[in-house]
């Protein structure tokens, strides 16, 4: 056994730990994969005009607060600042988080972000969208069953937002050019 594992280890050596190239990968599979879904996510809830990611969409209200608005008859006057000051910040992290994510600046803090938004997005889906009573949605770990979006999909989410926490940009980023003019 001790002979298969130093074999293993002698092929990989080459590869050295592999440190940035995770973090680059990591970084390509989000841009690949989900970098538009939140772009796309993110433009549903702008307003009218120039300034309407200052006055959300019905829509966004709708897809952040459903029981909320659904209270309030679908009238957004009725609701708060809270509320306004919820869905605005909502909004503009599904366009900054992933730009800085894609770019590489202020990797690890956008990584954060990133994993505290869909958080979020998991328990406003789960409780105010009801998709905790759909077992298709919410899905379970240790089964057979890999395709349940909440908690199959959104762990590999996290896990390629958790690898970009530890190991930072890698290369190819703007936090390692800027790590490299400051040295």
């Amino acid at each position: 056994m001790r002979s298969l594992i130093a074999l293993q280890d002698k092929l990989f050596a080459p590869l050295g730990s592999g440190d940035a190239f995770l973090a680059f990968a990591a970084r390509f599979a989000f841009a690949a994969s989900l970098a538009l879904y939140f772009f796309n996510s993110g433009l549903t809830k702008l307003g009218e005009g120039i300034f309407g990611i200052f006055q959300p969409s019905l829509g966004a209200y709708a897809q952040i607060f459903p029981r909320a608005m659904e209270a309030a008859g679908y009238d957004t006057e009725q609701l708060g600042i809270f509320h306004w000051a919820v869905v605005t910040g909502g909004t503009v992290a599904e366009f900054v988080l992933p730009l800085l994510l894609i770019i590489g600046l202020f990797t690890r803090l956008a990584a954060v972000g990133m994993i505290g938004f869909i958080v979020v997005q998991s328990l406003t889906d789960l409780v105010g969208h009801g998709a905790w009573d759909d077992p298709k949605v919410l899905g379970a770990w240790f089964d057979r069953i890999p395709d349940g979006i909440i908690l199959d999909q959104r762990m590999f989410w996290v896990l390629a937002l958790s690898i970009l926490i530890f190991k930072g940009a890698g290369w190819l980023s703007v936090d390692g050019f800027l790590k490299k003019s400051a040295d």
